[in-house]
């Protein structure tokens, strides 16, 4: 086993290291999620465009990825940051008091202000909405993080018909089969 280990160990430090993430928590360590992000079926109906993050309350809110701040300031009485990054993704963060201002650049884990108390819902004594969208469609903020959840969608037929995939049988079991039926039809040998 250790030599196994070693032998991987001294493998692995001859690839190259992968690249840093691109995206990183808004809140120092790794949060709980409170709530998790519940789009509506259609863009005009009520959901929840976001995750709630649990934290506490005064805790540093940072950028998660780099960018830009497109907006830092109150809106419906609430603290709001809303940072632009590169690949076309925009992340909000609310309830926060900023510390930054808008214009400015910023680095993944830059602080952009401090979480205030008060996030309708919240079963702790603070949470951070944090939000994500390209262009007009929201997306999970968690699978920024690869944390996501995985939906499948079903396939559809040029004229948009669901399409039901061919059924696949196991390669294993499909041999099994084979020489059954092989078998059956060999004559006796009595």
């Amino acid at each position: 086993m250790r030599l196994f280990l070693t032998g991987l160990l001294i493998l692995s430090s001859a690839v190259p290291a992968a690249p840093p993430a691109q995206y990183g928590w808004p809140l120092t360590g790794t949060p709980a999620v409170t709530r998790r992000f519940e789009p509506p079926p259609e863009p005009w109906l009520p959901g929840h465009r976001g995750v709630d993050l649990a934290g506490s309350p005064g805790a540093v809110v940072r950028a998660a990825g780099d960018g830009r701040v497109i907006f830092a300031g109150m809106i419906a009485g609430r603290g709001v940051v809303s940072v632009a990054h590169a690949d076309g993704v925009r992340t909000t963060y609310e309830p926060v008091i900023p510390t930054t201002t808008a214009g400015l650049a910023v680095r993944r884990g830059d602080p952009l202000g401090r979480l205030d108390p008060g996030h309708p819902g919240c079963p702790r004594p603070a949470c951070l909405h944090w939000g994500a969208r390209r262009g007009e469609t929201y997306l999970d903020p968690l699978s920024l993080l690869g944390l996501g959840r995985v939906r499948l969608k079903p396939l559809r037929s040029a004229a948009g018909r669901a399409v039901r995939p061919p059924a696949v049988a196991h390669p294993r079991w499909t041999r099994r089969c084979d020489r059954r039926r092989a078998a059956a039809r060999r004559p006796p040998t009595d």
